[in-house]
């Protein structure tokens, strides 16, 4: 992409971009994407587990009933480029970009860009019991730290926000219960 040509673009966080977007932008806001919800079904070889043990992370699935909610974040033009650069490698392991509509906080609709983990990718670990996923995710550390650390910093920073999910509220529950 050449920089000259670059627009300001959005990019939208659901994740642990949440509360580490870790890059330059200009303006942020609460923002939901209808037609997807969240759910912890990736596995995380580089960050949150190791490729021995892989922790889970959440991607986005497509359910028309459901709206998942993050944070917009929109970025210089003349910074689009670096900013890709460094998400590519930051969400490396099994993710691509997907262009979304985003619906912020205050009303606009906006064109993005989100990191979506696509069903069988390399690090797909896929639906599994609550259950499971609270044991692999209680039990996984890797070079980022401990999963239960991305898992309740996720649940802290939705709760800011206020959003509701379920699925990871139940996890965050599950995980409380096994690591006491």
């Amino acid at each position: 992409m050449n920089d000259s040509n670059a627009l300001p673009t959005w990019v939208f966080g659901y994740g642990s971009l949440i509360w580490r977007p870790d890059f330059h932008f200009i303006e942020s806001s609460p923002a939901t994407v209808s037609g997807w919800k969240r759910r912890f079904w990736q596995g995380s070889h580089d960050h949150r587990g190791t490729p021995d043990a892989p922790g889970r992370v959440v991607t986005m699935i497509q359910s028309a009933d459901d709206t998942c909610g993050g944070v917009a974040y929109l970025i210089e033009a003349d910074v689009v480029r670096t900013t890709f650069e460094t998400l590519d490698h930051r969400e490396k392991n099994g993710y691509q970009r997907y262009d979304v509509e985003l619906n912020l906080m205050d009303g606009r609709l906006q064109q993005g860009v989100v990191y979506i983990a696509p069903i069988n990718n390399f690090a797909w670990l896929g639906e599994a019991p609550l259950e499971t996923i609270a044991a692999q995710i209680a039990s996984s550390i890797g070079p980022s730290g401990a999963n239960t650390e991305y898992l309740f910093k996720l649940e802290a920073a939705l709760q800011k926000l206020g959003f509701a999910d379920s699925h990871v509220s139940e996890l965050a529950r599950q995980v409380r219960q096994i690591v006491g």
